[in-house]
């Protein structure tokens, strides 16, 4: 059995369109999660035009999902930051404050599209960030990085239902630990910008978090929760995040570049994070705001 789940903006998701839906499909009857923003309803089988069906629904500005109907609800949240937790990247922020802006975000986009490999990239762009007073992480942090929308409810929803959290980011500490805490993550996990006398040395430690280290936190935190990797829902949009979107019982590609979605059975690209409780049956009614 699998469940067929459609997702919009708020009051973008027509009736219409999901009973049509559902009776080409000879689904069941369709469940509202979110009047006019979520809806859901169960298919005997995976439907041959599926893929079809859901390039028709993005020109709608409808999100439509079909995954297996057992163990939707998950037992933990795996995330990365930039780009998903956050509506920016952490380096290219710094690096517009060091007057490399444009030349940083050049490379942070080939390297998130898989274009570059992620630890040279990262190593180059750090590299570019030397002489920064350490004290900018605070000004970037409070004046330019900004939470996804969604992101604490999603968050609260799940820790309420027992839910563990973690953060797995390939960007920084420095970060990270502000982000989980604003959040509600319990643990968080990130690469270590050298500093020298309140001054970055352009350097961060080894070994690098990148994608394969990302699979290892999955394999990590399941094994010390003693839960299995399909107890798990991953978010993510770059590349680097691939590994563990696999791996995932459910892992979902979120605003993702192109080729990151391409690899990926679930993708969200108009609903907010909060589209991941929507994806696991919890209707909006359920959600605890944070």
């Amino acid at each position: 059995m699998f469940t067929a789940t459609l997702i919009s903006r708020p009051d973008g998701l027509e009736t219409a369109l999901v009973e049509a839906l559902r009776n080409a499909w000879g689904g069941s009857e369709a469940v509202w999660l979110s009047r006019g923003e979520a809806a859901e309803f169960r298919l005997p089988e995976m439907p041959d035009n599926r893929w079809d069906v859901w390039e028709d629904l993005q020109r709608q500005a409808v999100d439509l999902v079909i995954q297996p109907s057992e163990n939707r609800k998950k037992k933990m949240l795996l995330a990365d930051m930039d780009s998903t937790m956050i509506q920016q990247e952490c380096i290219d922020e710094l690096a517009a404050e060091a007057g490399v802006g444009e030349h940083v975000a050049a490379i942070t986009a080939r390297a998130m599209n898989g274009e570059l490999d992620f630890e040279a990239a990262l190593t180059e762009r750090v590299g570019l960030l030397k002489g920064l007073p350490e004290s900018v992480i605070a000004k970037v942090l409070a004046e330019r990085i900004t939470l996804m929308p969604g992101g604490a409810t999603l968050l609260a929803t799940m820790r309420t239902a027992g839910g563990h959290a973690a953060l797995v980011s390939g960007g920084f500490t420095a970060f990270t630990q502000a982000i989980a805490s604003r959040l509600g993550f319990d643990e968080n996990h990130a690469n270590i910008l050298f500093s020298e006398d309140g001054v970055l040395t352009g350097e961060v430690a080894r070994p690098i978090l990148g994608k394969q280290a990302k699979v290892e936190a999955l394999e990590r935190i399941t094994a010390r929760l003693g839960i299995s990797e399909s107890d798990v829902i991953a978010v993510g949009d770059g590349a680097n995040d691939l590994g563990m979107l696999g791996r995932a019982g459910t892992g979902v590609a979120l605003h993702a570049k192109p080729s990151v979605q391409a690899q990926c059975e679930v993708r969200v690209n108009h609903g907010d994070l909060t589209a991941l409780l929507f994806l696991q049956g919890y209707a909006r009614s359920e959600f605890v705001e944070a």
